[in-house]
């Protein structure tokens, strides 16, 4: 992240913009894998109640790719259904 910051602050006076995704539990074969208990768990404490899907965080890269967040550098997006609030 701070890596992320530093590029940020550099690479913003020729327009590029850098940023971060922090994925949280997202349904994988890794997590299936996971044992039954701790995945109930981490539900039990994640607000939206499950885990993500692997197209909401490629849903997330695509915006933070496109023009409607061209306004935004230095920033971690934290997709993780309010884990680590």
């Amino acid at each position: 992240i701070a890596m992320s910051k530093s590029f940020a602050y550099e690479g913003a006076s020729r327009n590029v913009r850098f940023n971060c995704v922090t994925p949280g539990f997202i349904r994988t074969d890794m997590t299936a894998e996971l044992k039954e208990e701790i995945k109930d768990y981490y539900i039990k404490n994640i607000p939206l109640a499950r885990f993500g899907e692997g197209k909401e965080i490629a849903e997330s890269v695509a915006f933070l790719l496109s023009d409607s967040s061209s306004y935004i550098t230095g920033e971690v997006l934290k997709v993780n259904g309010g884990l680590y609030m």
